[in-house]
């Protein structure tokens, strides 16, 4: 899943009013971010293997540090702990916990069996949404499309950066995720790895800007 896992950050806001977006996309994204950090440092591995699935030529056939179920809870908790450490705020670090783990729940329904319970589990669990194409864009924008309505019906815009920055961000997520499964797959895995890498810092990064410019109804904009 891509698109859905942005979405879980965008709602989290309607109960995390004071936790900035990028806080909870980084959450919502955990288990991806550390994937993109322990594939090039050799702890796990990934291949292109075009028809893998319909929707994506990704084979992550080793990938227990970062995607086991386990593993996810145990990240997921690390950055409760260090949110609520920080903040003070015990709702808000459910709410991140709770992204964090629904990460390894929604790839369960979209990718094929490759996702372990625990490292060195030999059984991979995985429902295989991504066998369809359709199915899969189906779900996932609509998760993307009400998640976009309960952020925008809790926050506010400051200014033109907060309106017309963040509509261009929704279509740039909207853009990246549906040529996933009709753009030609990468020559090799580093090279995604590098592309993936870029797109994670853009997304963050912009979502840490436009998300500056908005304000939660109820909260002071000064």
């Amino acid at each position: 899943m891509f698109l859905g896992h942005f979405a879980v950050g965008l709602a989290s806001k309607r109960f995390a009013h004071r936790t900035p977006l990028v806080v909870l996309f980084t959450a919502a994204l955990l288990p991806d971010i550390l994937g993109e950090i322990f594939g090039p440092l050799g702890w796990e591995h990934a291949s292109i293997q075009p028809g893998n699935t319909r929707f994506t030529p990704l084979n992550l056939y080793d990938y227990p540090w970062s995607h086991s179920l386990l593993m996810t809870i145990v990240w997921g908790t690390a950055l409760a702990f260090i949110w609520n450490f920080r903040t003070r705020d015990l709702m808000a670090a459910c709410v991140i916990w709770l992204a964090a783990v629904s990460h390894w729940f929604l790839d369960w329904i979209t990718h094929g069996p490759d996702l372990p319970l625990y490292p060195g589990a030999r059984e991979r669990h995985g429902l295989g949404l991504w066998n369809s194409i359709s199915g899969t864009l189906a779900v996932e924008i609509a998760m993307f499309c009400v998640s976009v309505w309960l952020y925008v019906n809790v926050t506010k815009s400051r200014d033109w950066i907060g309106k017309c920055m963040f509509g261009c961000l929704l279509v740039l997520l909207l853009l990246v995720y549906v040529a996933i499964p009709f753009a030609p797959p990468p020559s090799d895995i580093h090279q995604m790895d590098l592309v993936s890498i870029a797109l994670t810092a853009i997304f963050l990064a912009w979502a840490s800007w436009v998300d500056g410019h908005r304000v939660c109804d109820g909260l002071s904009v000064d």
